[in-house]
């Protein structure tokens, strides 16, 4: 969806990220990818296969630099704050003067109705052949048009000149020419003085005792009323949350204040055009593509997360139902839009210390390859919209599952994007991708498929129920301890080992020194395949202990997610 519309170069990120979401910043298809990928693609693969890990910590950690922006006017330094002012005094003028609408098109050329007209006038006026011959007072009107400083004698010269071209002149007699002329210059003579005044003589001046007549009404500009209008249901001036619409559009354009102005008015009359106010009341259905985007839970800072999974597309029949003519690509457009627009005004909040904008993950694992044209073509268009008309809607962008090729994709496009967008870029391999989600997300908000521990439909554990990390290092074994003591109660856990080829049990160890320990879940090896987690739960006897043990003999270390609760024999 997002987002973040960067100089005009990227905003893959602004919310944009989206379509396929922006499949990304995939992108930015301002070089061709297939001519220079190649060679990219045969050192990049020698690189990755020898040193798979570097390349992924060093990705995971290099744009973590971006720190967004506060929204409240007096946190903002003295430029920032005239740009903002400016701004505001150039939209006010702009909707008094209902400039934020499409101009209307020029009128067609006048040049199309000539060849109508000459074929007009040549039907209503005969051929001179066939006319009887010229009638003097008629030739005696031309000259009237001329200047009263031509003499008589020049006036017959150019009556011979349109005199010369029909045939049929040629048979009146030279004796009817001078009568002609002589009319002609008797003509002259009468009508030159009119001519060479060409006001008429003034009026005689109104009696002293007359009375003025009217005066004329003057015509009165009709009064246009300032229009009104919203972005994301918030005004652009005169609400509380107008400031942080504002600041998006500056920020999006380095706080030129002109740039943002045209920014916002090409995003007002785009809304207009592609209808957005009545895309929001549609059903466009297309359920099948709600694994591929959806929302799920917040950051650790509180933004909302979107995540965007390519890998859905492998299906043949959602690819073909999606991309495969125009009017598929269109209607997918506009559901990610909607998609979006929705997201903007459920989960954000325009206040200036609110959370106004999103956090896009990218799953680029099986996701089909940027090579395909219907895929390439969704892409693109979908980018220029919204780093067009969505600016700094993300404030972070992390692509996960990252295969080789994409980094080194990722490499030959990074000169064409700008500091602020590649800070917002975090890019992880499939082994980091869970430790670069938790770099921003807490394991309890990220999906169980991505690593974390967020189900739906769960009854037992929530976003709010906090989760533990823990890290096992290389041929060790670590215990979680979990002391119980009300007889009972009802103690729930769940855990999981990223990755894990460990091997992983449970017991209970009563208080007393007497009583014997019991075996909840017997010691038993998990490889990468096996279900994501494990849930256990154990009604409470007597006082005690859980203990849950994992040991990992492998050589690399593993991370542990575990969280419990104990529900009491009164809930």
């Amino acid at each position: 969806m997002a987002e973040d519309s960067p100089a005009p170069a990227t905003a893959a990120a602004t919310v944009t990220e989206v379509v396929v979401v922006a499949a990304a910043t995939a992108v930015e298809e301002e070089k061709p990818v297939a001519p220079a990928s190649v060679e990219e693609e045969e050192d990049a693969k020698e690189k990755t296969e020898e040193e798979p890990k570097k390349v992924e910590d060093a990705a995971i950690g290099s744009s973590a630099s971006f720190k967004e922006e506060s929204n409240v006017v007096a946190d903002l330094v003295d430029p920032q704050k005239t740009a903002l002012e400016d701004l505001k005094k150039l939209v006010e003028a702009a909707l008094a003067k209902n400039e934020f609408s499409k101009p209307p098109p020029p009128p067609p050329p006048k040049e199309e109705e000539k060849p109508a007209e000459k074929a007009e006038a040549a039907v209503a006026d005969p051929p001179k052949a066939e006319d009887p011959p010229a009638d003097p007072p008629a030739k005696s009107e031309e000259p009237s048009a001329e200047p009263p400083e031509k003499t008589a004698e020049e006036t017959p010269k150019e009556e011979n000149k349109e005199e010369v071209t029909p045939k049929t002149e040629e048979s009146t007699p030279p004796a009817e020419v001078e009568p002609i002329a002589a009319v002609a210059e008797t003509n002259v003579e009468a009508t030159a003085v009119p001519v060479a005044e060409d006001a008429a003589p003034p009026p005689p001046p109104p009696p002293a005792d007359a009375t003025p007549p009217p005066a004329e009404a003057e015509e009165v500009a009709p009064v246009t009323t300032p229009e009104e209008i919203s972005l994301w249901g918030v005004p652009l001036l005169g609400d509380e949350k107008s400031d942080t619409i504002l600041l998006k559009f500056l920020r999006a354009r380095d706080f030129k204040v002109k740039d943002a102005l045209e920014m916002i008015r090409s995003t007002v009359i785009w809304r207009k055009e592609f209808g957005i106010e009545k895309l929001l009341e549609e059903d466009l259905g297309l359920p099948e593509l709600e694994k591929v985007v959806f929302m799920n839970g917040i950051d650790k800072e509180g933004h909302p997360v979107c995540y965007n999974v390519y890998g859905e597309f492998l299906d043949k029949d959602l690819y073909q139902k999606v991309f495969s003519d125009e009017e598929k690509r269109k209607k997918f457009l506009q559901w990610r839009i909607l998609f979006l627009e929705k997201g903007i005004r459920q989960l954000l909040d325009f206040s200036p210390s609110g959370v106004s904008s999103m956090v896009q993950v990218t799953d680029l694992k099986n996701s089909p390859t940027l090579l395909k044209r219907e895929i390439r073509l969704a892409t693109k268009q979908a980018l220029h919209l919204l780093q067009d008309n969505y600016p700094e809607f993300v404030a972070k962008k992390v692509f996960i599952n990252v295969p080789w090729w994409y980094l080194a994709y990722n490499r030959m496009i990074s000169p064409f994007l700008t500091q602020r967008t590649k800070s917002k870029f975090v890019f992880a391999g499939p082994s980091k991708s869970a430790d670069a989600l938790f770099k921003y997300i807490a394991p309890e908000q990220v999906p169980v498929q991505f690593g974390g521990l967020s189900k739906d439909n769960d009854s037992d554990f929530g976003t709010s129920d906090p989760t533990t990390e823990i890290t096992v290092k290389p041929s060790s074994k670590h215990s979680i301890e979990i002391p119980v003591s009300e007889v009972g109660s009802l103690l729930t856990w769940e855990l999981r080992v990223l990755g894990w080829d460990v091997t992983y049990g449970g017991e209970f160890v009563p208080s007393a020194e007497d009583a014997y320990t019991v075996i909840i879940q017997k010691p038993r090896k998990y490889s990468p395949a096996d279900e994501p987690l494990v849930k256990n739960s154990f009604k409470i006897g007597e006082p005690g202990k859980v203990l849950l043990t994992v040991d990992n003999a492998s050589s690399r270390k593993k991370k542990i997610l575990y969280r419990s609760k104990i529900s009491h024999s009164s809930d």
